[in-house]
């Protein structure tokens, strides 16, 4: 059984600062909270409470110390409150997210009504609404917009782990309703080349894993792609959710990864797959 693994696959640049920034922070000394996950995938953030790096729900829960504003992003009214507590602030929020953070407030400012697309109870979208003045219209599919839209001018922006077949699709939907219509596509360079080499990968492989936090939006897509391109794709944390009777009668696996999920979770499962041979 061959084990092929996909051109592009695993932990992104905008992980990889927010990873490096909470351990710098925990070797710093001192309480160190991460306000919600850092990212999602619960064994690194398992790995960074090993580290004295907690996570918090909400920012009453931290007393002192130093708070990181994770990935994904936050409402700016809650940075100005940590630092108004007296807390050290760290801001790991991906470069990207706040592109689209950039987007959302200059639509806004100018006058757009603001379609998100994303998942509304997604934290990176609610950080792109706060930004939008807390009155974007959310949807995560064309079949989610109203019958009735806010204006005749509306701006778009997307949730950066979405995919360029569903912001084309909602594009698609407005383009005949509205006057004026003004698209920032801020989805992630990274996260594009990793849904098209997974969807690649599925392609040619009998059987395909993909690697990250069941939490986890970007990996969750990536199941979707390659689900919709190959039926026999299964989506793991860890080597140990992996089952030997997925692989039956299989002579090649693809294996990818989501961008939160780092370079040694996936090895460990592209490790176990080769046991099975």
């Amino acid at each position: 059984m061959r084990v092929e693994v996909a051109r592009y696959a695993g932990v992104c640049y905008g992980v990889e600062r927010a990873l490096k920034l909470a351990q710098e922070a925990a070797a710093g000394g001192g309480p160190v909270h991460t306000l919600g996950p850092l990212i999602h995938n619960p064994q690194a953030v398992q790995a960074l409470t090993a580290k004295g790096v907690e996570t918090a729900s909400a920012l009453d829960e931290i007393d002192r110390g130093t708070v990181i504003i994770r990935s994904h992003g936050v409402d700016p009214a809650i940075i100005r409150a940590a630092s108004d507590k007296g807390l050290r602030v760290v801001d790991a929020t991906c470069p990207h997210v706040s592109k689209a953070h950039e987007a959302a407030e200059s639509l806004m400012r100018e006058g757009y009504s603001v379609v998100i697309v994303g998942e509304a109870d997604h934290p990176e979208v609610e950080g792109i609404m706060a930004h939008a003045g807390g009155s974007a219209l959310v949807v995560e599919a064309a079949d989610e917009l109203p019958e009735r839209l806010p204006s005749r001018r509306v701006g778009v922006v997307v949730q950066t782990t979405q995919s360029e077949q569903r912001l084309a699709e909602v594009v698609a939907a407005l383009a005949p309703r509205v006057l004026e219509l003004r698209v920032h596509n801020t989805i992630c360079a990274a996260t594009a080349k990793r849904q098209e080499s997974a969807a690649e990968l599925a392609r040619s492989v009998d059987v395909v894993v993909v690697v990250g936090g069941h939490n986890s939006g970007n990996t969750t897509r990536l199941v979707e792609i390659c689900r919709a391109v190959n039926p026999r794709t299964h989506h793991v944390e860890t080597a140990e959710e992996l089952d030997a009777e997925w692989f039956a009668g299989a002579q090649s696996v693809g294996v990818t990864a989501g961008a939160s999920t780092p370079d040694e979770q996936m090895r460990g499962v592209i490790a176990a797959i080769e046991r099975m041979r």
